[in-house]
């Protein structure tokens, strides 16, 4: 099973370490350490003055994440560098000279002061009220002292509007968490560091965070607690949760999970205290951390929630009592079923994840489940769904996709050295070939993504659903030595090392796949996807592999391997092709007289919420929309 812990910030928080957990870093180690990754990435092989730019805003946020440090005027020779400075930078950085990230470090020392001035004043201040928590996303820098000051203020306001609502001690208690945290973080700032390895770990994790979205540094207690989540024994409520600086917000209930099995526990709850301590103010890790503990011990909750709805809405505190327990992914797999049509059914294939343990696999399970269906009915047509599908195992992938192919390259790997390998399906049979639509949305990423591009590629399938897909068609390895669990006290990375691509060449990496039909659904109008990430790993493209020349098998072996594999491959379908436009049409026309999908698509675009839940469109006529329009197309 797949254990999972989530973590979800929408606004940043204090990120800082303890002194002790520092790596043992030197001027001469950071550039090493800043070369090795730079060897084994993707695209980015050298600091340039573009990569330089990156590092420079970057190191600025490692900084100030919240913003509310640095006014504008103060870092614009650094948020906005000349050329000069630039060059200058890069020169100095290959030679271990990191003249300029003392001198924002200096700026920022400075910075404490100003903020600590603005600080007092606030304290003789009113509060503003009514503070839209929406103004604190993609946050740029305040342009000056005032409105650094306005921010801060507003902060405050959300911060005290949730410690109201807890008894007098607990108030008082957040209050002090809260002020403790920001004087420690400038503390840490402004005690003497001979050694500059605060400084030099800030500068790596803007380094390897300037390389692209998924390349990261960490310290060597960070590295730690990232094995910890990705592979141990992990004991807590199941929740997904979301920093909203006045609280944590319940973004998702785990199925199968101790707070679903509870059922106390709602979506949309915001934690303010675990074991009456108040975690407002408080980072996401120190908050999880407190939830965490021993298996069937129990933790308290205290939240907000939302009753009521228009004008009689209010909120109310309550008490919540979950048992701790195994967080295990225990969300259906898989799930199956059949709508009946005609003489025959539609099967309907939900896949989750691509899984393979001991016990069972994506591409067994499916076809367990699908020979069940055909033993009893009459197939008509497959609708196979990857919503949500946000990847898992490259094997299964390639699995699954060799059931609706006979033989051929599912998917090419390109790495740093740019050299080509293949995966390919080697069984020629497939459980169904006949009519298949994939149903996919933005949160289709990786490994689904692969599917069902390649589907697409070799016309097996029509893709419908949101017109693009997440995306992410990179890979990333990890330093850390998953087997001995040594961490390197120079701290450990991740990089990206190279990208996936289907038999067309092209990569889903960043703009996703292109939908034959489009459905819109809940996160259609969603900015979320590699495109939208800070520093998305570009684009790319290969030779077009349908025609399998067997280049990636050595000369040696690539006679013999010719003979077993060069018959029965899967050949390029057009048989869809005539009918798209009319199923297009077809399409439009039932959505444009479907009252329920057209209030649907109205209220999606008026809210546009960051984070909309699975089940949003049960709100309209309690269906799947885009599911129900999908069989429709089939």
């Amino acid at each position: 099973m797949r254990k999972i812990i989530f973590f979800f910030l929408s606004l940043p928080v204090f990120l800082n370490f303890a002194a002790a957990s520092l790596p043992n870093l030197t001027p001469e180690k950071t550039v090493n350490t800043a070369n090795t990754m730079l060897q084994l990435h993707a695209s980015q092989k050298e600091i340039t003055p573009e990569l330089m730019k990156r590092i420079l805003q970057n190191y600025l946020e490692e900084l100030d994440p919240t913003k509310t440090y640095f006014i504008k005027s103060d870092i614009v020779q650094w948020t906005d560098p000349s050329e000069e400075t630039l060059e200058k930078a890069v020169k100095e950085y290959k030679e271990g000279n990191f003249t300029v990230f003392q001198d924002i470090y200096h700026s920022m020392l400075d910075a404490i002061d100003v903020r600590n001035e603005i600080d007092k004043e606030i304290q003789s201040s009113d509060l503003p009220t009514k503070v839209d928590f929406s103004e604190f996303k993609d946050m740029k820098w305040a342009e000056n002292r005032e409105a650094l000051k306005d921010r801060i203020k507003k902060i405050r306001s959300l911060q005290a509007e949730t410690a109201a609502k807890l008894n007098e001690e607990l108030k008082e208690k957040s209050f002090q968490r809260i002020a403790k945290r920001q004087a420690k973080y400038e503390e840490e700032l402004l005690n003497p560091d001979p050694n500059h390895k605060f400084m030099l770990t800030k500068i790596l994790k803007a380094t390897a965070s300037a390389m692209d979205t998924h390349t990261a540094y960490f310290t060597p207690e960070e590295a730690k607690q990232f094995m910890i989540n990705v592979q141990q024994r992990l004991f807590g409520i199941g929740a997904q949760l979301r920093d909203d600086v006045n609280g944590f917000s319940v973004v998702k209930i785990v199925e199968g999970g101790p707070a679903f099995t509870g059922k106390e526990l709602k979506e949309g709850d915001r934690i303010i205290a675990v074991d009456s301590e108040p975690v407002v103010g408080m980072g996401i890790e120190e908050a999880v951390e407190l939830i965490r503990g021993k298996e069937n011990t129990p933790v308290v909750l205290t939240v907000i929630r939302s009753e009521g709805e228009g004008d009689n809405k209010k909120e109310i505190k309550t008490d919540v009592t979950v048992v701790r327990g195994e967080v295990v992914l225990k969300e259906a797999r898989l799930e199956t079923s059949y709508e009946p049509f005609g003489d025959g059914v539609i099967a309907y294939l939900r896949l989750h994840t691509f899984y393979q343990d001991q016990d069972s696999a994506s591409a067994t399970d499916i076809t367990r489940e699908f020979d069940e269906i055909k033993k009893n009915h009459n197939v008509k047509g497959v609708i196979l769904d990857l919503r949500y599908n946000s990847g898992g195992m490259l094997s299964q992938a390639v699995a699954v996709t060799g059931l609706f192919i006979t033989k051929g390259i599912v998917v090419s790997i390109k790495d740093n050295t740019g050299e080509v390998q293949h995966l390919r399906d080697l069984d020629p049979s497939t459980i169904w070939d006949g009519p298949l639509i994939v149903l996919v949305n933005k949160a289709t990423a990786s490994a689904s993504e692969i599917v069902a591009q390649t589907l697409q590629d070799y016309g097996r399938a029509l893709i419908v659903g949101d017109p693009t897909t997440f995306g992410k068609g990179s890979f990333q390895t990890f330093t850390l030595n998953s087997q001995s669990g040594e961490v390197n006290p120079d701290g450990e990375f991740k990089v990206t090392r190279g990208r996936y691509y289907t038999p067309s060449g092209k990569t889903p990496q960043p703009d996703g796949l292109l939908s034959d039909i489009v459905l819109t659904g809940p996160l259609s109008e969603i900015e979320i996807g590699e495109k939208y990430a800070k520093y998305p790993l570009e684009g790319d493209s290969i030779k077009p592999n349908f025609d399998d020349d067997l280049s990636d098998i050595s000369f040696l072996n690539r006679g013999r391997v010719q003979m077993l594999y060069k018959f029965n491959l899967q050949p390029r379908l057009t048989r869809f092709n005539r009918f798209l436009e009319r199923l297009k049409n077809n399409s439009s026309y039932r959505v444009e007289k479907n009252k329920n999908y057209q209030s649907f698509i109205k209220e999606l675009a008026k809210t546009k919420k960051d984070l909309p839940e699975d089940d949003e469109e049960e709100q309209f006529g309690k269906n799947d929309l885009q599911l129900t329009e999908a069989m429709n197309i089939m």
